[in-house]
């Protein structure tokens, strides 16, 4: 068992260094593996401090599967949690790590982080207009 755990653990570290793609900026870094009916799967926890995914924060990745580099629910949970426009400026700076210091630096609300990914990837900084919350539409200054 703790000789399965060890090459388990080696085979995460391994296959990280595959993983290039920005969406992996928006899950913890290392994945845990798990078996379910004798099928390893890794399992990604999304990054987000509240996380809104449909099932759970916990995203499966098979092994067995001819899709086992493919990034497709990582990338639908991503936008999910975290919005559309910001996952899309997130993937056009095509680098995880530079996406990573982004995320870890930025405890920002709504869309302000946009502006730090298209930082990085030199686009042009647009703004976006979001609507009120339901506290700060009823806030009435005296």
């Amino acid at each position: 068992m703790i000789e399965q755990l060890l090459t388990s653990e080696f085979h995460a570290e391994c296959m990280s260094k595959k993983w290039t793609s920005p969406v992996y900026a928006f899950f913890k870094t290392t994945p845990q593996i798990e078996y379910k009916d004798s099928c390893r799967a890794h399992v990604f926890e999304c990054g987000a401090g509240r996380c809104k995914g449909r099932n759970s924060r916990y995203v499966y990745r098979f092994l067995d599967k001819g899709d086992a580099n493919s990034t497709s629910n990582l990338l639908c949970h991503a936008k999910i949690c975290w919005g559309v426009a910001e996952v899309k400026t997130a993937l056009a700076t095509h680098d995880v790590e530079a996406a990573r210091e982004v995320l870890a630096k930025a405890k920002l609300q709504d869309g302000s982080i946009l502006a730090e990914f298209e930082r990085i990837g030199k686009a042009k900084v647009t703004y976006q207009h979001t609507q009120h919350t339901t506290t700060e539409a009823r806030y009435v200054p005296v």
